[in-house]
């Protein structure tokens, strides 16, 4: 789920205009089909339209210049700047046989961290009916993959792991999905690859989605992304595999708590050996406690470690050695919800690296810390 800073910086921002203009377009699409249109209207049909909006100030430690997209680009990404984070539509028709969802979005998030493929696409896909408990959907996605969801509102906090930014958010193909009762949901993706919209060799990635609520306090969700990632203008493969576990516990009334899992491997990827295989590691805590109705406390701790770049890339440390980003990084938040839609969060958070990874620069040194401040507010209707 990562792009190179090429490519982030080739990112065309379009304007407001673009944006309405499309979703307008999408919303007309939706419409007149089940509408005056249709000979045989389906009277469970029905629309919606909905929207988000984020928006920040964000302050790093790290210099990366005026208007420059911080390291780690993704949530909050201009430094000592007021920006916005994410303004987007959502059109969803829904009836007993068919659904389909088309999402638009615009900001520094897409502008920063999205596919430079329909950039201003969010998801955009159409799923029929195969019987009571089975739909077959096909389009783009947003990804299936991982422990934080792509946007704030959806997450404990605002800003992203660093396993979350590294790890697919979108996707194109077809999945299938079986919800045999209300404990347990199953899905089967079949993909163009690994966070892609638009395939880079001849073969395709499957995945796996599986969740099980053990009650109103405890749920369990395995997520999976089996496939090689060599583009056909290179020879060999690198098949890779990606197991995300995610369990959500709500210990008390006022105390819920998020542990994600991630194992990823590649093969013939070692940094000193290409024939060998690469792996990446990382977990991730959440924690959230209400101190009030409308005022709570949070807090994450990550661990973080990709020793071969497969994910992260490769670098040369202090000590002249090839490596890839090792990390642990710490969060702390405060969250008041002015009404249940809506929320304005303070969040600190200190990323460090391993002592020899000096990326971050900071009055006129390299370091391998950075300190970052964000205050976010969002409201979804």
């Amino acid at each position: 789920m990562f792009l190179t800073t090429y490519l982030k910086q080739r990112i065309v921002e379009r304007n407001y205009s673009i944006l309405i203009a499309i979703c307008c377009l999408g919303v007309s699409f939706f419409l007149f089909p089940v509408g005056s249109f249709s000979q045989n209207k389906d009277s469970t049909s029905s629309f919606k339209l909905s929207g988000y909006t984020d928006v920040y100030y964000a302050h790093y430690s790290d210099s990366v210049g005026i208007n420059n997209y911080s390291k780690f680009a993704a949530i909050s990404p201009r430094n000592d700047a007021f920006g916005l984070n994410v303004l987007q539509l959502t059109a969803q028709y829904s009836s007993s046989k068919l659904r389909a969802t088309a999402t638009m979005h615009y900001g520094d998030l897409p502008a920063s961290a999205w596919s430079p493929q329909f950039n201003l696409i969010q998801e955009a896909n159409i799923g029929f009916r195969l019987n009571k408990k089975m739909w077959i959907d096909a389009g783009l996605f947003k990804t299936h993959i991982g422990t934080e969801s792509l946007l704030p509102k959806d997450n404990i906090a605002s800003s992203l792991s660093i396993i979350t930014v590294y790890e697919p958010w979108w996707q194109s193909g077809v999945k299938l999905s079986y919800a045999p009762n209300d404990k347990l949901f199953l899905c089967f993706h079949i993909l163009n690859g690994y966070n892609t919209f638009v395939t880079i060799n001849k073969t395709k990635s499957v995945g796996i989605a599986a969740t099980y609520t053990f009650s109103d306090k405890a749920s369990l969700g395995y997520y999976s992304l089996y496939g090689d990632e060599t583009p056909d203008t290179i020879n060999g493969t690198h098949l890779r595999l990606l197991n995300n576990l995610v369990f959500t516990y709500i210990l008390t009334p006022k105390l819920k708590s998020v542990i994600g899992v991630d194992y990823i491997s590649q093969e013939n990827s070692g940094i000193n050996d290409p024939n060998k295989t690469a792996y990446v590691y990382s977990a991730i805590v959440t924690l959230r406690y209400q101190l009030k109705p409308k005022l709570g406390v949070y807090g994450r701790f990550e661990a973080f470690s990709d020793a071969n770049g497969m994910l992260t890339g490769i670098m040369l440390d202090a000590e002249n050695n090839l490596t890839g980003y090792k990390l642990t990084d710490y969060t702390l938040g405060l969250e008041y919800k002015p009404t249940g839609n809506s929320y304005v969060r303070l969040e600190s958070r200190s990323i460090v690296m391993d002592a020899d990874q000096k990326i971050f620069h900071t009055d006129g040194s390299n370091t391998n810390v950075r300190w970052e401040m964000m205050i976010n507010a969002g409201i979804w209707f």
